[in-house]
């Protein structure tokens, strides 16, 4: 498989983490939008949120119970924004889930 996000989990591209458990790998984006951005992955290979249904549901679960650590130990203190991009027309760049938390500063208020 050529997923890049795949590659960071398996080791063989190196990464920033911030956290890491047996599901979930959150590392520094290489190309930050905000003074801090993490990007929160699960170790399994799901393309996107459209991916997500029953049988793998938990992961979805898994990663937003673990948002507000990663958050903390990316020393986040004043609110953060999650975002995650679905598909070609919202720009989603890798095709393997992952949510972008921005934090470190006053974000906009356009998503735009």
């Amino acid at each position: 498989m050529d997923c890049i996000f795949c590659m960071i989990v398996d080791g063989k591209i190196p990464s920033s983490k911030v956290y890491e458990d047996e599901s979930i790998l959150a590392f520094k984006d290489i190309n930050p939008q905000a003074p801090i951005h993490v990007v929160v992955i699960p170790k399994e290979h799901i393309a996107s949120l459209d991916e997500i249904n029953a049988s793998n549901s938990d992961i979805a679960a898994k990663i937003f119970a673990a948002i507000p650590e990663i958050a903390k130990k990316a020393e986040i203190t004043n609110g953060y924004r999650v975002i995650s991009n679905c598909g070609p027309d919202a720009c989603q760049s890798v095709k393997h889930l992952h949510f972008h938390i921005l934090g470190g500063a006053q974000l906009s208020e356009r998503m735009t």
